[in-house]
């Protein structure tokens, strides 16, 4: 269900905006995105684990408000992060 460190580590790696860079918004969503495509995969197999269903639509909330942030700080930003992680909208 959770991501690897060594996944983790890709992630970051290839959405950091300058060395170092594990908390900018690219990273986070990044990450996010990550978890919650595990958990959706987790999700289709134990179809009553509400619990973890519960923490996915937190991560899902999570992720809109953290691209929101983006979109209102830097629209061209915002377009090419959601092109780069294959997300709608």
């Amino acid at each position: 269900m959770s991501i690897t460190q060594e996944r983790k580590a890709e992630l970051i790696k290839e959405y950091a905006t300058k060395a170092g860079d594990t908390g900018s918004p690219e990273v986070q969503v990044a990450v996010l995105s990550e978890r919650i495509s595990n958990l959706t995969d987790h999700l289709k197999i134990h179809k009553h684990d509400f619990h973890s269903r519960r923490g996915l639509l937190i991560m899902v909330g999570q992720r809109r408000r953290l691209l929101d942030y983006v979109k209102g700080k830097d629209p061209s930003r915002y377009e090419s992060l959601i092109k780069r992680l294959g997300l709608r909208r």
